[in-house]
């Protein structure tokens, strides 16, 4: 059974940072895809970030390119989003999700993705 669960979330200032954490479990990932993608009060969900296990190749929304990194660790089968010059339209709950064999023009979409974690929340105050 696949399972990703996200933690990392809290309270934080404008302008600070925190580290997302999505543990995976349950199968080899080495041809999937991980994404993160976040979704604020009233709105849709939004791509946030997503890399590859395989080669590392990252993609990012431009809301967050050159403040947001996305990452992975192969023996903990981790995937990490450090997030900097956090700003309050940042807050949101932020998912965590896993697809296998995304090609790279589809990664932001969520559809693409077959499973996903419960979600950690991340609130920016101004």
């Amino acid at each position: 059974q696949v399972q990703l669960v996200e933690s990392g979330g809290g309270l934080v200032q404008a302008g600070g940072s925190l580290r997302l954490s999505c543990a995976a479990s349950g199968r080899t990932f080495s041809r999937d895809t991980m994404g993160w993608f976040r979704q604020a009060p009233g709105k849709e969900r939004e791509f946030v970030a997503a890399i590859r296990w395989s080669g590392g190749s990252t993609s990012y929304a431009d809301s967050v390119a050159g403040r947001f990194t996305i990452s992975r660790d192969n023996a903990k089968n981790t995937v990490y989003l450090q997030m900097n010059s956090l700003k309050p339209e940042d807050t949101a709950v932020y998912y965590c999700a896993a697809g296998y064999m995304i090609m790279s023009s589809s990664s932001d979409h969520e559809s693409r993705y077959d499973y996903w974690g419960q979600g950690t929340q991340v609130t920016v105050s101004s």
